[in-house]
């Protein structure tokens, strides 16, 4: 009877836990923003782990540089080679949803990339819920010009610097260069850029949302889209938030945006978005290079495939990146 008692009271107090958390999900985008950063951490840390075996030797590590001086977690690595020429600077922005993510996480393949003659730049910045749009476009910005200022002790070359970044990292690195490259834009977010246009020579862009009216929110990403973007958002009505639009960086494009590689996987939810960028850049005569997939191509390639060097298609994507940068001016 004591353990009838004891079970009883322990299934009303998971029932009442259950309606408690079913209640707060609905009123605030925190319990599930938490259980998508564990979810998403966890893949973003295996992956990491598996490149490790394609990681070279000699590549040098500046760790834990703060870019802004009031906040002491605006940090960012670089990674450069040793005894090589650095022939341009890539300034990768991670991904995650714009709530999940660290500059670690990518980690090994900014190695990977600097060994290519390149000095990487991995950055961290403010994650939502927390800190919400454009939080992580200002703290480019800032990061941005620290990395100018701080060239010669960071190994950055400033006449040839890459925007590059994955998921909702490669959204925040194309509206940084958007910003950049239209003073409307600017104005419009409300923040004044740091970096001369002309230090951007170029992005990389992989796997990326560039159009938040064209996401499917009921059902994109397996249903998760809606939490993700009213946490990055800060408000539950996200699709109506006149600022929040402005994150839709594929309308506000110009003929000045820099030349661009993008990149989606055909059985990325994404892919549609990182096609519709393409085409708008193309429309506006910016030199634009892409790799996309057949629909056919198998097994079908999921978001973020670059990161699998295990792949022919991973390890294309990353000829394909490189190749690019070496051509720009």
């Amino acid at each position: 009877m004591k353990i009838k008692k004891i079970i009883l009271g322990l299934l009303g107090t998971l029932l009442v836990l259950g309606i408690a958390g079913y209640a707060t999900s609905k009123i605030s985008p925190w319990p599930t923003a938490l259980l998508l950063r564990y979810a998403f951490d966890y893949g973003a840390d295996k992956k990491s782990e598996a490149l490790e075996k394609h990681v070279p030797d000699h590549i040098t590590v500046i760790q834990d540089q703060c870019y802004d001086s009031t906040d002491t977690e605006a940090l960012l690595d670089v990674y450069y080679p040793e005894n090589q020429i650095i022939t341009a600077s890539i300034i990768w922005v991670h991904g995650g949803g714009w709530l999940s993510g660290n500059k670690k996480q990518v980690a090994n393949y900014g190695k990977i990339l600097a060994s290519k003659g390149f000095s990487v730049v991995s950055i961290d910045y403010a994650l939502a819920p927390s800190v919400v749009y454009p939080g992580p476009v200002r703290q480019l910005n800032t990061a941005l010009d620290y990395l100018i200022q701080n060239q010669q002790r960071l190994h950055i070359c400033t006449a040839k610097m890459i925007l590059a970044g994955d998921s909702a990292g490669a959204q925040i690195a194309a509206q940084t260069a958007a910003l950049l490259t239209s003073p409307e834009y600017a104005k419009l977010l409300g923040i004044v850029p740091k970096t001369p246009v002309c230090r951007i020579a170029g992005l990389v862009l992989y796997c990326g949302p560039y159009d938040i009216g064209k996401t499917d929110v009921e059902t994109g990403f397996k249903g998760l889209a809606r939490p993700i973007l009213w946490s990055y958002s800060g408000t539950k009505d996200f699709l109506t938030d006149a600022y929040f639009k402005t994150a839709s960086v594929n309308q506000y494009l110009t003929k000045h945006f820099p030349p661009a590689f993008i990149s989606a996987g055909n059985g990325d939810d994404l892919l549609f978005q990182s096609q519709v960028l393409a085409r708008h850049l193309a429309d506006l005569s910016v030199p634009v290079d892409t790799l996309f997939f057949p629909n056919a191509y198998t097994p079908k390639l999921p978001h973020e495939y670059q990161f699998d060097l295990d792949h022919k298609a991973g390890t294309t994507a990353l000829q394909r990146s490189v190749q690019f940068i070496m051509k720009l001016p």
